[in-house]
């Protein structure tokens, strides 16, 4: 023990040694089992470990989605600082990747709307008629893709984009988009028959 002004402070090893050993205790059982009850309580990964897991599929959603370089970064930020403020209220491990897209959906509605009323257009045509000559076929088909979404409903166009871009299942597309798993695949649908019929 070290003195100090007078009083006896045990040290770390001492504090240690002190503490009761449960392994052989009465204890032990529970102890255990709630150690073990952990991994089956289905508790979301460290934030850390979600963003790396999850970061590139939804920077290419939010990328598809707004079609816009640099609002597709600034959502992406966005995206994750609203999931890191209310990270602790995310229930398990199954809902982070659905949730994870709400958020980025809802922020890409948001900005659209942000824009309808500002009456700001971004088109590519300067793109297009500074680069006419230059353009590949790949691009133009692209352009062409792009253009087609474009004219797709939100829901539809979000759906599609989900499952075609972005793998997901129509469970976790009816999550992100806060319907039923029917509607979601309606919508996929939908939206594959208007693409393909242009």
């Amino acid at each position: 023990m070290q003195p100090l002004n007078g009083l006896k402070i045990p040290s770390a090893a001492a504090w240690l040694n002190a503490l009761p050993d449960f392994t052989n205790s009465r204890y032990a059982g529970l102890i255990c089992s709630v150690m073990d009850a952990k991994p089956k309580l289905n508790l979301p990964p460290p934030f850390d470990e979600a963003v790396h897991r999850h970061e590139r599929e939804i920077m290419r959603f939010i990328l598809r989605a707004t079609g816009d370089r640099d609002d597709a970064l600034d959502l992406f930020q966005e995206t994750w600082l609203r999931a890191y403020r209310a990270y602790r209220q995310l229930d398990s491990a199954e809902g982070l990747r659905p949730w994870l897209f709400r958020i980025a959906s809802n922020l890409c509605l948001n900005r659209k709307r942000d824009r309808a009323r500002r009456a700001r257009v971004i088109a590519d045509t300067e793109f297009d008629e500074e680069h006419s000559g230059a353009v590949s076929p790949m691009h133009d088909t692209a352009l062409h893709l792009k253009s087609m979404l474009r004219r797709l409903p939100n829901k539809q166009r979000e759906a599609v984009v989900m499952r075609k871009l972005g793998g997901l299942e129509y469970g976790e597309i009816a999550a992100a988009l806060g319907c039923s798993e029917e509607a979601a695949r309606a919508g996929v649908y939908l939206a594959m028959k208007k693409l393909k019929a242009e």
